[in-house]
């Protein structure tokens, strides 16, 4: 009988990680071309596909780690990863749901800004997990983790000045405000959750090396 070949616990992660950048570009695209929230309808089909390969890959991971004898990490650590990097997806696609749920009528220009930071948050988690795999270039990692901190600091001062911006300048929009606020909340929240990714690699990284 042919040996069943081993699951690779960081494969899967990358995966993950490539999903999840793609879910970003489906935001950059809803954001860059949006017209109305109708319009939306095709970018949440597609963002909710992609979220469901994420959602597949998720599961082998827990599917493996409850029956391999052996894995490369401790089994708390790969749940716990596999996780945060299905959350990051999950957030960005809700964000799009918003986008429609709320019946936005026009996008706000901030918002490309933090979908920005979204996306290069992905690309340095993405670009880490080859090192990631190796336990040994530290250096590379931590400096990943900081690059994602440092953009987490951005979106951060971002979130202050869109917040302010709404309740001064567009005052008068209740509606408006009330809806963007909370939009904003989950733009940056997801930064955050990025950031989560990076700090549970970095801990897991250095729990190994």
């Amino acid at each position: 009988m042919a040996k069943k070949n081993k699951f690779n616990y960081f494969d899967a992660f990358k995966e993950q990680a490539e999903v999840a950048a793609e879910e970003a570009d489906v935001l950059i695209k809803a954001i860059e071309t949006f017209e109305s929230s109708e319009s939306l309808e095709p970018l949440l089909e597609e963002a909710h596909l992609i979220e469901h390969r994420g959602d597949m890959v998720n599961h082998e991971i827990r599917t493996s780690v409850s029956t391999d004898f052996i894995t490369p990490i401790e089994r708390g650590d790969i749940v716990e990863l596999a996780q945060r990097l299905d959350d990051v997806t999950d957030n960005i696609e809700g964000i799009i749901q918003r986008f429609y749920m709320f019946d936005i009528h026009e996008m706000h220009p901030q918002a490309i800004e933090f979908a920005t930071i979204i996306k290069k948050s992905l690309k340095a988690l993405s670009k880490s997990m080859d090192s990631f795999r190796e336990f040994k270039k530290v250096k590379k990692i931590r400096s990943m983790v900081q690059d994602v901190n440092d953009l987490e600091e951005q979106a951060d001062d971002l979130h202050v000045r869109v917040i302010r911006s709404l309740y001064t300048a567009e005052a008068d929009r209740a509606i408006h405000v009330e809806v963007w606020s909370r939009l904003f909340d989950r733009l940056e929240a997801t930064v955050d959750s990025c950031e989560e990714v990076a700090d549970t690699m970095a801990a897991i990284m250095l729990k190994n090396a």
